[in-house]
């Protein structure tokens, strides 16, 4: 299987793409969507344009979204959300089935404790997937997203949470 993740960001959007065999998994690609200052109807498609682009090439099964959490400034969480639905949008729009995660369950499933650091996320990607170095902060979160979905999740072992949401440690 082929997972797509995405940490979606207004002026950087991180993408990640690996793959898992059984309980393996390989690293393809990863990088960061980088979106000019301009109106947020050209950051969106800017967004979208850079995301058909990476699912055209790698082919992915499957996509993961980290979730919008909320921000002190309402106005950038809202921002954030619209560029979080484009790249939904786009995942849906190229018949992929998206997964959701909060930022909260990647740490965990990927460092073991969900109020992990930047830095601690970045080396544990660079360990589970054998890379030479760190890479960057937004395209690990992305890696991290992608390999909490090949997971199963937060404590969900191999069921799938493709489609479901957690809402109070359930899946709804």
């Amino acid at each position: 299987m082929r997972i797509l993740g995405i940490d979606p960001g207004l002026r950087i959007t991180g993408f990640g793409v690996i793959d898992k065999t059984g309980s393996k998994l390989t690293y393809v690609s990863s990088g960061c969507i980088k979106t000019v200052d301009s109106e947020l109807p050209l950051r969106l498609k800017s967004i979208m344009d850079h995301l058909n682009e990476v699912i055209a090439q790698h082919r992915p099964d499957q996509a993961a979204v980290e979730q919008v959490f909320v921000n002190v400034n309402p106005k950038s969480t809202l921002m954030l959300g619209q560029a979080r639905g484009a790249a939904i949008c786009t995942a849906v729009l190229n018949n992929l089935i998206v997964a959701e995660y909060t930022a909260l369950q990647i740490k965990q499933a990927v460092v073991g404790k969900g109020h992990a650091k930047k830095e601690q996320v970045q080396d544990m990607v660079k360990r589970l997937l054998q890379l030479a170095g760190n890479p960057g902060a937004d395209a690990a979160d992305a890696l991290a997203c992608a390999i909490c979905h090949a997971h199963g999740g937060l404590g969900l072992g191999g069921i799938s949470t493709a489609g479901y949401r957690m809402k109070r440690g359930r899946l709804v």
